[in-house]
């Protein structure tokens, strides 16, 4: 999976997906293994191309969504606003991700006003199903294992 595929990157312009190649790291991790904890400082945000990793909020680790589809975001706290992670990112198994510097994707998103807009349109949307998410596990009690994509 290339990132520029993914349903938040999906369709912007040539240029664009070269130059968001170009600030894209690709990471592996272990089962266990933290991406970030919550309050760490947020200096990138994340794609998972592989693997499964568990969202959590809270000194207990409440789940609060499972990625385990290639394209979903996570660590977008960085992009809107937060100096630090708002929750800990888990690798329940072994993990590939696109690891993308966040002052050099502000600076992307900045300097292509069009793809920038779509961008955020399509993280509003994401943030939004998950708060639908969270609602409806307070209404119904905790999900399975499982989450659908939102990324």
């Amino acid at each position: 999976m290339f990132v520029h595929q993914t349903d938040l990157f999906k369709g912007m312009n040539q240029a664009f997906s070269n130059k968001l190649n170009g600030i894209t790291a690709t990471e592996n991790y272990n089962r266990g293994d933290f991406i970030f904890k919550v309050g760490e400082p947020a200096h990138h945000f994340f794609i998972l191309l592989q693997g499964r990793v568990r969202i959590a909020i809270g000194e207990k680790g409440h789940t609060v969504t499972i990625a385990n589809n290639p394209g979903e975001a996570f660590g977008w706290s960085c992009l809107v606003g937060f100096d630090s992670y708002t929750a800990s990112a888990e690798c329940l198994m072994p993990c590939s991700l696109a690891r993308i510097d966040r002052d050099k994707m502000l600076s992307l998103l900045e300097n292509d006003a069009a793809s920038g807009m779509l961008f955020f349109k399509r993280l509003a949307s994401t943030i939004g199903q998950r708060l639908v998410n969270t609602y409806n596990t307070l209404l119904t009690g905790p999900p399975e294992d499982k989450s659908p994509s939102y990324g």
